[in-house]
């Protein structure tokens, strides 16, 4: 993630790239509304033109090229893959390193709204910004926000001659409340020099954001405390990913982030092949045969591909089992509607497997994907035991929607749900052995309570 990650940002497309268009005209041409999402697909002429919707707008997105049957290229090289079902009315559409697909239902026509320009002007962007959250968000009732009353007591203060600064005041003032870190209002890049000119951005009170200072710190304090007399220690996959053989026994895998293994710019296929490499490393099988026991510390992990928390979770276990079922908002008008909770797995993988006990170290910087990953292992055959701190509490893909004035805006709108329906989104997953985790007290008195404790435990 950047600030706060979102895990596969959906339909996030940018640019556009050239490709041949193939001699017939593919069946999923057309255009297609997404079940939740508020997305309008438009496929033709082998380009894909994304269009993001509300009651009250439709604002042209992003473009991806076709490559190949049923398949889109973003500039990036991020591949979405587009596929009629029984009828030719029905569709999904899977962005490559996501979990689970989107539903797509057949449109006769584009929406009004999306062939006309779109409003310009503060008071337009006001009401995309507050529809943008009123169709989508759903945690305004668990989190006791009334989203009307924020809208009657802020609309009112802009107006045609309100400045972007003020306005990006307004929008951060009225989400500060949510306390959510996968909410994010982020004003244009008017350098061109990659970094937003305002961005505001949050996480749960009382929780330290996983940036690179923090992760190195600690990354140095649990090499030098805990794995001083470790052998084998060994960074993997661009450094996010650390192991090492504790004298106890036991195994310590340390994983800073679902992602960023192979360079900026690497294609879900080569991000995947260097996370196998460091897997079929850690996990051999002369290894694992003695292993007494394996502590997995996501304690510091800004999140990533929830796809590749699945293919690790596939590196633990013989036995296929539910990881977490997602569902999204499916009714602008009603936040207790939702799309139909589609069930994703983990699956044994092919190469090596470790099966035996395993201690997962969270905390309140353990964000996103790596709480997706947490979730994943919960219901895992076998003895998995949880030790630190309750997780941030955000786990949705991130929604990343564009406003009429340039900026842009980011929220969740899915929730991922247990066998018996519980979801952990504001409060996050709580451990089963709670320990303090990187306190200043534990770094003063070079403590690491819930490394300790999880080597005692297993």
């Amino acid at each position: 993630m950047r600030i706060i990650t979102a895990t596969a940002v959906a339909l996030a497309f940018v640019g556009a790239a050239a490709s041949a268009a193939t001699a017939h005209k593919p069946a999923t041409d057309g255009v297609w509304r997404t079940d939740g999402y508020g997305t309008v697909l438009s496929i033709r002429n082998g380009t894909l033109q994304e269009y993001q919707t509300t009651a009250v707008s439709c604002i042209a997105s992003d473009t991806a090229q076709r490559t190949g049957p049923g398949a889109y290229t973003t500039p990036e090289g991020t591949v979405l893959t587009v596929r009629t079902r029984g009828d030719r009315d029905r569709a999904s559409v899977r962005l490559d390193g996501d979990v689970g697909e989107r539903n797509l239902r057949r449109m006769t026509e584009l929406p009004e709204a999306c062939t006309r320009p779109a409003p310009k002007g503060p008071l337009a962007s006001f009401d995309v910004f507050w529809q943008s959250f009123e169709e989508n968000y759903p945690f305004f009732a668990a989190k006791g926000i009334d989203w009307h009353a924020v809208r009657d007591r802020h609309r009112p203060t802009v107006h045609e001659g309100t400045t972007p600064g003020e306005l990006f005041a307004v929008f951060s003032k009225m989400v500060q409340p949510l306390r959510d870190a996968h909410v994010a209002v982020e004003d244009v890049d008017a350098d061109g020099n990659g970094i937003p000119d305002r961005l505001f951005a949050q996480i749960r009170p009382g929780t330290v954001l996983p940036d690179g200072k923090l992760d190195a710190k600690v990354k140095k304090f649990v090499v030098e405390r805990d794995l001083k007399d470790a052998r084998n220690l060994q960074d993997f996959a661009a450094g996010r990913i650390t192991y090492a053989d504790l004298p106890s026994g036991q195994g310590y895998l340390r994983i800073s982030g679902f992602g960023g293994y192979a360079g900026d710019g690497a294609s879900y296929a080569a991000e995947l092949a260097e996370l196998d490499r460091a897997l079929n490393t850690v996990l051999r099988q002369d290894r694992t045969r003695h292993l007494k026991g394996l502590v997995i510390d996501l304690r510091i992990n800004g999140g990533g591909s929830d796809a590749m928390g699945l293919h690790i979770a596939g590196r633990l276990t013989d036995t296929p089992y539910l990881a977490y079922s997602k569902r999204a908002r499916n009714d602008p008008a009603d936040p207790t509607r939702h799309t139909r909770p589609q069930p994703l797995y983990v699956t044994p993988a092919q190469g090596p497997r470790y099966t035996g006990p395993v201690a997962v170290l969270t905390g309140g910087s353990t964000v996103s994907a790596g709480e997706t990953f947490t979730q994943a292992l919960m219901d895992r055959p076998g003895r998995t035991v949880r030790i630190g701190q309750p997780t941030q509490g955000v786990f949705s893909d991130v929604m990343v929607r564009k406003l009429p004035n340039g900026m842009s805006v980011w929220l969740p709108n899915e929730e991922l749900l247990t066998r018996s329906g519980r979801t952990f989104d504001g409060a996050g997953i709580p451990p089963h052995l709670t320990e303090p985790v990187f306190t200043t007290e534990e770094f003063d008195q070079n403590k690491d309570s819930a490394f300790d404790r999880a080597v005692s435990v297993l």
